[in-house]
């Protein structure tokens, strides 16, 4: 009997040898693969970004993938999971930022150039600290092909792809309210906002012989027309008209007495407004409000005004009285002079959501500004000469081109295509792609790199010989939150520059949240490191919790027992191999039970490998276990303690060692090589047929 098995398993002496024999084999790299593989099968790791380290939700992405990629490989395919790390522009600047505050300073004190060299610091030890978990989780990829969306040959692709978007006239510089970020002091796209409710006011004020209500009063010094239903009889009258109101004078400065002015403003009819919000009757501030500035564009005759600055200040056109202010104290102070002035009409209490930046939190003030835009859709000139690039994304999924996992998923894609706006590319921070034009300081977003990712990884815009053999990749596994902000992006990036979409399957995985449902956070005290997971039960066991709970697609729930049920399993598989190491030397009595084993086992290889080539690894995995725990431990070995027929054994368990393999390649690896003739590694054996 060998020695191996003296002890029980433990995953903290084999998992980091066997990792290193993996590497050290050079099969992660398709190129040194035996045989013959005439077909290949491609995954590009969705790049983490260098600003911390791994999360549950990529440990279970990443999880999944690999089962994906070690079942290709056993089944002959010139795999190839090409890995690297995203720059993540606004992200990593802010925690480098962050981490310079306790020492004191600030990236201004610091300089551009210096600035970016902590970045680069950060990124090295970070980036690094990520690839490091992606292996000890298991991941099996081609580290020799590891890139980072900052590297040279990268910079080269994203320089290339503006410059065509830029000479095609799809790329342009315009001035429109934006969302902007004060504290990240950068602009934002609609995908980079997030939503919190809040408890506020709504104020019902006068204009005139009309009263309209708003959450914004502060923003009141900017409005330029008011804005009604077309199909509202009870405005009618007043649509096309100046109306004479009376509002506040702000020139008269702080610490004098509020005074009116009368000022003349338009009204507009425009389907913007809802009959049946408030009275009907809405404040149009152009240069503070998305929607409002789409009224403007449909009523060019409004003017612009901006009464608040980058900084979230009123600026000098809100007048002396408010200029300086921040926009909350603004509001206060305009409130204070309009209830004085008796032009609140009344105050309700009012919960609504209020939009806020998705890295800092930091509370979103729609600007006017002067940013860079991509041309996204071909309807209303948006991009000329057929379709633009929304239009091509949604042909490629609903031709069958490329095919969401589940299905359902589609709606968020079409919905967001369908409705969607020229995209502001243009961001105001230190570290990213600059924007390729001389006398221009701003980066580009973050999402306008990711998105050439699945292509430029194998060398374009160079047409390198990875590029003719593994693009397009076959399939993407991320989050739901990412569909629009780099699937999208992605899908339309790989039509327009490759002729072809990126991947033929888009796997839309889980979402794990806590036991009771929440959102796992780590600032909320909530999220869950998967290395603590690891380095107490060990990968193995690890993925088996992550897969085992990921059923149809739907949120996880997360228990950790799943794991420990994992660390009970991976003794069992352990426990097994003993018994049939230790007897393999015995006899080869034909017993009706062997024939039932086999047949089950039989069943066991089609379902398993039926059920994987669906992503349906969490079903996989508990047939499995199933067939492994009960049919051929609980049942088999225990009759074979009486009778025995060891090559049946043996037989059975070198065939549940490959089916197991790519659900937990550690502790099947290591018992592979302790089996007479596991001569190869189990990882390039071949799959059970």
């Amino acid at each position: 009997m060998p020695s191996e098995f003296d002890k029980p398993y433990d995953p903290k002496e084999h998992e980091d040898k066997i990792y290193k024999l993996w590497e050290e084999s050079g099969f992660f790299n398709p190129d040194k693969l035996p045989g013959k593989r005439s077909k290949t099968f491609t995954i590009a790791l969705a790049p983490p970004n260098v600003t911390g380290s791994l999360h549950m939700g990529h440990a279970l992405e990443h999880a999944a993938s690999d089962v994906l990629v070690r079942f290709k490989r056993m089944q002959g395919y010139k795999t190839l999971w090409l890995p690297g790390t995203d720059h993540a522009g606004i992200a990593t600047q802010n925690v480098v930022e962050k981490d310079l505050k306790k020492q004191g300073i600030s990236r201004h004190h610091l300089g551009r150039e210096k600035f970016l060299e902590k970045i680069l610091e950060w990124k090295e030890k970070y980036g690094n600290i990520i690839l490091d978990q992606l292996k000890k989780l298991g991941a099996s990829c081609d580290w020799s092909r590891t890139r980072f969306t900052m590297d040279p040959e990268y910079q080269e692709a994203v320089k290339t792809a503006f410059l065509h978007y830029y000479k095609k006239g799809w790329i342009y510089q315009g001035e429109r309210t934006i969302n902007w970020c004060g504290r990240c002091a950068t602009s934002l796209s609609d995908l980079e906002i997030e939503y919190k409710e809040e408890n506020g006011k709504f104020y019902y004020i006068k204009y005139g012989p009309l009263i309209l209500g708003t959450v914004r009063p502060e923003t009141k010094l900017g409005d330029t027309a008011l804005a009604v239903n077309p199909k509202d009889k009870r405005y009618k009258k007043y649509v096309g008209e100046e109306i004479s109101i009376q509002s506040i004078d702000s020139a008269i400065p702080r610490g004098q007495e509020p005074k009116l002015k009368n000022i003349k403003i338009k009204v507009v009819a425009d389907y913007a407004a809802d009959p049946e919000f408030g009275t009907g009757v809405m404040k149009v501030t152009p240069a503070h409000d998305l929607t409002d500035f789409e009224i403007y564009q449909r009523h060019p005759e409004i003017p612009l005004l901006r009464v608040i600055d980058e900084k979230g200040r009123m600026n000098k056109n809100a007048g002396a009285r408010y200029e300086g202010l921040k926009a909350k104290e603004a509001r206060e102070q305009i409130v204070s002079d309009m209830q004085k002035l008796g032009l609140i009409e009344k105050i309700d209490d009012y919960a609504h959501n209020i939009a806020v930046c998705y890295r800092c939190g930091s509370v979103i003030e729609p600007l006017l500004s002067k940013q860079w835009f991509l041309k996204m859709s071909a309807h209303g000139g948006s991009a000329s000469g057929g379709d633009g690039l929304a239009e091509m994304a949604i042909k490629a999924v609903k031709s069958g081109k490329i095919i969401f996992h589940p299905k359902r998923w589609e709606k968020i894609y079409f919905d967001w295509l369908k409705n969607i706006k020229d995209w502001t590319i243009s961001r105001q921070i230190w570290w990213g792609h600059k924007i390729p034009i001389d006398g221009v300081d701003d980066v580009l977003d973050t999402w306008f790199s990711s998105a050439l990712w699945p292509f430029a990884t194998l060398g374009w815009p160079k047409k390198t010989e990875d590029l003719k053999k593994f693009y397009p990749t076959d399939v993407l596994t991320n989050d739901r939150g990412i569909i629009n902000l780099w699937d999208a992006r992605m899908i339309f990036s790989g039509l327009e520059f490759m002729g072809v979409a990126p991947f033929k399957d888009l796997l839309i995985h889980a979402t794990i949240l806590t036991k009771d449902g929440k959102r796992m956070s780590k600032s909320l005290g909530t999220g869950i490191d998967p290395m603590d997971l690891i380095n107490k039960y060990g990968a193995d066991a690890t993925r088996f919790g992550l897969i085992w709970q990921a059923m149809g697609g739907q949120d996880i729930h997360w228990s950790e027992e799943h794991v420990v049920a994992g660390k009970k399993f991976c003794n069992k598989i352990w426990n097994a191999a003993r018994f049939v190491l230790q007897n393999s030397a015995r006899g080869k009595t034909q017993r009706a039970a062997d024939k039932k084993i086999l047949a089950q086992l039989a069943k066991t290889q089609k379902q398993v490998s039926k059920l994987i080539d669906k992503y349906e690894f969490g079903r996989a995995l508990h047939i499995l276990y199933d067939f492994f725990w009960h049919d051929f431990c609980d049942a088999y070995i225990e009759e074979s303690k009486k009778n025995m027929n060891a090559e049946i054994l043996a037989y059975v368990l070198k065939e549940s060692l490959k089916l197991l393999h790519p659900f937990m390649p550690f502790i099947t690896e290591k018992i592979w090589g302790e089996m007479p003739n596991g001569k190869n590694l189990l990882i390039i054996e071949e799959w059970t047929r």
